[in-house]
């Protein structure tokens, strides 16, 4: 079961005056009549209606028959700002019409005798209000104005023009003001809605944003470490069935180099699920000794070049270049049937770049699929198809860092990978 909620400061400040105005007019005008009309016959009378009146008024609020400043029904649920008067309000409970109905005629009794109690209209104009549909409650301030304008002519001794027209101009004031501000209200509430609204929205596009980056970092990872590292088992493995027969020293090098890319993959597997640097790196050693120890499995002669004076880097600078040469070596073993692959590591002052060289068949296919063409994150003189993820995760990690990828290849040349990271924007 909802409640409704707690009513803002502003909608308690209007019941407060609205009230101790109703009460203010109701105890100036019982005390004007008593003192211009001592001994009445009608005293008693008019000290018990407006006593019944002010029970009424306070008993009203008490048992909900009368909404608060800030609660509005629609469709059973209360908000806190005020409601703005609207054609398609719904019906008020009939509770709420009688006790309004009790109220006005006791008032309306209470003016007959006494036409001092007409000024007590006015807070009534706002708990009409509050209380009925717009056109309804508009019909009662009306027939609330002309009992005021009746009882102040009978008071007065002539002829006055203010009499007749100042209670209607009070009583149009009172519920252009009380509509205009409701309705502000209602617009203030609309525009409260729409911000919520659109922030939930944007958390929502926020957290999709991030479950798909995650995800391509995850596919990524798990590309360049796992998938690489049984590529390698898979064909050292195959290399070792071959020869098994026929040289069999050879085929047991080939098992123990599978069992050592086992190793370093079961370090890989447990630093994703732990979330960790690449095992390379997390036993403090430095990129370059990270780079030097990398192979391109049997047959690929890997050789490893450091140039410029080493500098400090972060570790996702350190990563992603790690990540980027484990990738490159996978496709020179793949695609490339080179002999020698070349790493060379150049801290440049404002940046640090991978080169990665081989003297295979090269190629001269133009660019193709996601992420290639020019500019930051990207570059290729000659081109390079993008096969599987391989290249697109390179791309999108030198992307990341704002640097630029560039392939190079001739076919019959070999291919030349180069990734650029700007130091400036990576610290």
């Amino acid at each position: 079961m909802s409640h409704p909620p707690p009513r803002r400061p502003d909608t308690r400040t209007l019941a407060t005056v609205t009230h101790a105005a109703f009460f203010l007019l109701l105890g100036a005008s019982l005390a004007r009549f008593l003192l211009r009309h001592p001994g009445e016959p009608r005293t008693p009378w008019i000290i018990a209606l407006s006593i019944m009146l002010s029970l009424l008024y306070v008993l009203g609020p008490a048992v909900g028959a009368t909404p608060p400043p800030g609660a509005r029904a629609a469709g059973g649920a209360a908000t806190a700002a005020p409601a703005a008067p609207v054609a398609n309000a719904p019906a008020p409970p009939l509770g709420r019409l009688l006790w309004l109905g009790l109220v006005v005629a006791t008032w309306v009794v209470l003016v007959l005798l006494a036409p001092s109690f007409a000024w007590c209209a006015v807070p009534l104009f706002y708990t009409a209000l509050r209380t009925l549909r717009p056109r309804a409650a508009i019909v009662l301030v009306a027939l609330l104005t002309t009992f005021v304008v009746i009882a102040q002519l009978q008071l007065a001794t002539a002829f006055d023009p203010n009499l007749l027209l100042a209670p209607p101009a009070v009583a149009a004031l009172a519920t252009a003001v009380f509509v205009h501000t409701e309705r502000q209200a209602e617009a203030q509430r609309a525009l409260i809605d729409d911000l919520i609204r659109t922030r939930r929205e944007l958390a929502a596009t926020e957290r999709r944003e991030g479950t798909l980056a995650e995800r391509q970092r995850l596919s990524m990872e798990i590309h360049d470490t796992l998938a690489q590292n049984l590529s390698s088992q898979q064909m050292l493995l195959q290399a070792a069935d071959r020869t098994w027969d026929t040289d069999p020293a050879t085929a047991r090098a080939h098992v123990r180099t599978a069992t050592g890319i086992t190793a370093r993959g079961l370090a890989e597997a447990r630093r994703l699920v732990h979330d960790l640097a690449p095992s390379e790196l997390a036993d403090g050693a430095g990129l370059a000794d990270a780079l030097r120890a990398l192979d391109a499995g049997p047959h690929i002669e890997v050789r490893f070049h450091l140039e410029g004076t080493p500098a400090p880097l972060p570790d996702r600078v350190q990563s992603a270049l790690l990540r980027i040469a484990q990738g490159a070596l996978a496709n020179v073993r793949e695609h490339s049937g080179a002999r020698t692959a070349a790493l060379t590591l150049s801290f440049l002052g404002d940046q640090v770049v991978l080169d990665v060289a081989d003297d295979g068949h090269g190629f001269a296919e133009p660019p193709t699929g996601p992420g290639t063409g020019t500019g930051p994150g990207t570059g290729s003189r000659t081109g390079a198809p993008d096969r599987g993820h391989g290249l697109p995760a390179m791309r999108a990690r030198v992307r990341q860092l704002g640097g630029t990828l560039t392939i190079e290849s001739t076919p019959g040349e070999g291919t030349v990978l180069s990734a650029a990271i700007p130091l400036e924007s990576t610290g």
